[in-house]
């Protein structure tokens, strides 16, 4: 295993023993608001910043971006608009899921090294999943290699989506993609949602307005899964545009073909 990649785990699991805590006393987390139907928690904070400093100790010349934080410089070394390294980290994604007690949330981390993703680390400390993957060596769910979907079939598919709720209610240019597979899921947490696509409990994943410490890890375990990732055009801007499509190779172009049709 990438060194870089065990000191990710030992971040996530950190974090996750931190929220694990804080999930049984709901009651006494402090929650805010960042915006519409977008919530933050004094656990949010705590973890992102546990792992940041679990790998600044480690890697002290790396960058971070992360949710609650922002963009962080390095402890030691410059600071540059594009960083070499730079860790990208969801501290809690489904805050929404963790302040109900609902357990569909995960942490995510990835590095990037100069603008490639090439660590990701999801881990759901619920039920104490943990999906790796570094570039080029595969995707793994607790040390379990995992491939995406063999289904072939769009009318039997199961896809997870964030695409807002009049996307999700009315008429819309996904209206067909939607309606025409075998049913939808909006897990909350776009993070699990793409490692599910990973791990062949989803067939595709379709989002929109997504960061990337919503994008990152996810998107190399389903890549590293076999599976495909791509913004709407097909193109590699997903991480920029915030618009995604992800799935396994058979059922990806169904998916493209009803978004451009």
């Amino acid at each position: 295993m990438h060194p870089m990649l065990t000191t990710a785990i030992k971040a996530a699991r950190r974090a996750g023993t931190l929220i694990s805590r804080a999930s049984l006393d709901l009651d006494r987390v402090q929650v805010a608001r960042k915006g519409p139907n977008d919530y933050v928690t004094e656990v949010d904070r705590a973890a992102e910043e546990s792992i940041i400093e679990t790998l600044s100790t480690a890697y002290p010349d790396h960058a971070f971006l992360g949710e609650e934080s922002g963009a962080v410089a390095p402890a030691q070394g410059p600071d540059t608009d594009s960083p070499e390294y730079q860790w990208v980290i969801d501290p809690i994604d489904g805050t929404t899921n963790f302040i109900h007690g609902l357990p569909l949330y995960a942490i995510s981390i990835a590095l990037m090294h100069r603008g490639q993703i090439t660590q990701a680390v999801v881990y759901d400390p619920s039920s104490n999943e943990l999906f790796t993957a570094s570039r080029g060596s595969g995707a793994f769910l607790n040390d379990r290699r995992i491939r995406v979907s063999g289904q072939r079939r769009y009318s039997d598919a199961l896809l997870g989506a964030h695409l807002g709720k009049s996307t999700m209610s009315g008429p819309s240019p996904f209206t067909e993609l939607l309606s025409e597979s075998a049913a939808v899921r909006r897990l909350g947490s776009t993070v699990l949602a793409l490692a599910y696509v990973a791990a062949g409990r989803l067939d595709g994943f379709c989002g929109v307005g997504l960061k990337p410490w919503d994008l990152a890890a996810g998107g190399l375990l389903i890549l590293e899964a076999g599976g495909l990732v791509a913004d709407f055009d097909g193109e590699q801007q997903w991480m920029k545009t915030g618009r995604v499509v992800a799935a396994s190779p058979k059922i990806f172009p169904q998916m493209l073909g009803y978004l451009n049709a």
